[in-house]
C-alpha cells in the first residue's frame, strides 16, 4: 500500500497517545519469560514486540522472526538456555543477510550449542538449549548494543552468572544501561565498572509487580520533526513520558532545541512548541541514538540547513543500510549526500522535487522519516504499512493532528 500525502498543515494544538517503548517492551517479554512473577502494562503493539510476544510463547521447533531484529538477537541468547529444548530461528530474506556471528560465538564461548543451517555467520541457526556454566566472555565494545543486551538479559540464569568484558570505545550506552536499569526493577543484582560488566545468577522467585512501558521515544521523533517545520507557536502533546527516561533516544529534547522546538515535561506527557526559526548547521555525533539519525537528515533537508551526523556504524545493518537508502531518498528529492561508513554530510539545498515516490526498503523508519516532509511539499511513501514493525497507528495519528493522506 502506498500513502500519498498532499501538502498539509497540522493544528495548532494537538496531542497523540503514543504506544509503549519496542526497546523496553522487548526486554521486559523476553525478562517475564524468565520470571514470569511480574506483569507488563502499555506494552508496545508493533510487530516485533507481537512477534517476540509470539515466540516467547510457541513451542515449535521452528520460529519465524521475519525481520524483527532485535527479536533474532534477543531470542537467540534466550533458546540457548532453555535446557533439552532445539529450536532453529528463522527470517526474512533480509534477515538472513544480517549477521548473528558475534552473539553466536560469545554464546558459543560461554557454551551454548548453536549451528548454522545455511550460511555461516547467519541466520538461520539451529540452537539446542543446556545449562551454560561458564561465566566470562569478551565482546569489541562497538558492535549492536543488541548482542550485549541479549547476553545480560539472560545473564541470571546462567549457574554463575556473567562476567561480561567489552573491548574498546563503547557505543550505545543508553541501550546498555536501559537493559541493566530493567534487571534492577526487577530485582536482579549487576554492576557496570569500567568496561566490565557483572550480573550476578539468580535462582529465587521475584517479588512479584507490575511494570508500566514508557512510551517510545523514537517514535516521539516524527513529532519532533513535524514541530520543526510548523509554524512557531505550534504544540504537540505526546504521552506517556518520563523525564528520567532509561531510552537513548531522549536526547531529542536536547537535540531539537537546535531546531527551535522546545520540549516541557507535564505529569507523564510531554508537550513540545516551536519557538523559534533560527536554525543553523549541525553537528551531531549519533553514536548513542543511532535510529533518529534519519529523522534529523530529514528534518534538516526539510528546513534547508545542512548537517554532518557521525556515529552511525551500526545503521549499515539494520533493516537495510539506512546510510545507502537515506542517500539515496534524499537525492530524489534533490538534495545532495555524502555518506562514509559511519556518517552522512548533508549539504544545504536549494528547493524540493515535489510528488517524489519514497522507496522504504522494508524499513518502518524511512516511511515515518520522510512523511513530516509533507508539512512542505506534496509527497508519496510506497509500501507505507511497513510502519507496523514498531508503530502501526501512525498514519491514523498523522490524520489527527491534519495531515491531508490518502491510501
Amino acid at each position: 500500500m502506498h500513502v500519498t500525502l498532499q501538502k498539509s498543515k497540522i493544528v495548532k494544538q494537538s496531542s497523540v497517545q503514543i504506544t509503549g517503548s519496542k526497546s523496553e517492551s522487548n526486554r521486559l517479554l523476553l525478562l517475564q519469560a524468565l520470571y514470569p512473577e511480574f506483569k507488563l502494562e502499555n506494552v508496545s503493539n508493533s510487530d516485533d514486540s507481537n512477534l517476540m510476544t509470539k515466540a516467547l510463547s510457541s513451542q515449535a521447533e521452528v520460529i519465524d522472526i521475519h525481520h524483527a531484529g532485535t527479536a533474532m538477537r534477543f531470542l537467540t541468547a534466550y533458546f540457548s538456555v532453555q535446557e533439552g529444548r532445539e529450536t532453529i530461528l528463522t527470517g526474512s530474506k533480509r534477515m538472513k543477510e544480517r549477521p548473528i556471528k558475534i552473539l553466536v560465538e560469545a554464546l558459543q564461548d560461554l557454551g551454548a550449542q548453536i549451528s548454522y543451517e545455511e550460511n555461516e555467520g547467519f541466520p538461520p541457526i539451529k540452537i539446542t538449549g543446556k545449562k551454560l556454566t561458564k561465566n566470562k566472555v569478551s565482546l569489541k565494545a562497538n558492535v549492536s548494543s543488541q548482542y550485549i543486551s541479549a547476553l545480560l538479559l539472560v545473564a541470571s540464569k546462567l549457574e554463575n552468572g556473567l562476567e561480561l568484558t567489552l573491548e574498546g570505545e563503547i557505543t550505545s550506552i543508553p541501550y546498555i544501561n536501559m537493559t541493566l536499569s530493567l534487571l534492577d526493577e526487577i530485582g536482579i543484582e549487576s554492576s557496570f565498572i569500567d568496561n566490565v560488566i557483572t550480573v550476578k545468577p539468580n535462582a529465587k522467585k521475584l517479588e512479584a509487580k507490575i511494570l508500566t512501558v514508557e512510551s517510545d521515544w523514537s517514535s516521539a521523533s516524527y513529532y519532533f520533526s513535524i514541530a520543526a517545520l510548523s509554524e512557531v507557536g505550534t504544540e504537540i502533546t505526546l504521552s506517556s513520558y518520563k523525564e528520567n527516561s532509561l531510552q537513548g533516544d531522549s536526547a531529542l529534547v536536547d537535540i531539537y532545541k537546535e531546531f527551535g522546538v522546545e520540549t516541557t515535561f507535564i505529569s507523564n506527557s510531554i508537550v513540545l512548541k516551536k519557538v523559534s526559526e533560527n536554525i543553523g548547521p549541525l553537528m551531531l555525533d549519533l553514536k548513542n541514538a543511532p535510529d533518529i539519525a534519519q529523522t534529523i537528515a530529514v528534518t534538516c533537508f526539510a528546513l534547508g540547513v545542512s548537517c554532518y551526523l557521525t556515529g552511525l556504524h551500526t545503521l549499515k545493518i539494520k533493516e537495510t543500510d539506512r546510510l545507502v537508502a537515506l542517500k539515496t531518498e534524499i537525492e530524489k528529492l534533490g538534495g545532495e549526500v555524502r555518506i562514509t561508513d559511519d556518517s552522512l554530510h548533508l549539504k544545504v539545498s536549494n528547493g524540493f522535487n515535489e510528488n517524489v515516490a519514497i522507496a522504504t526498503y522494508n524499513d518502518h523508519r524511512m516511511a515515518m522519516a520522510f512523511a513530516p516532509l509533507a508539512l512542505k511539499i506534496p509527497i508519496i511513501i510506497e509500501d507505507a504499512m511497513v510502519v507496523s514493525k514498531s508503530y502501526p497507528t501512525f498514519w491514523d495519528d498523522l490524520k489527527s493532528i491534519g495531515f491531508n493522506l490518502s491510501e
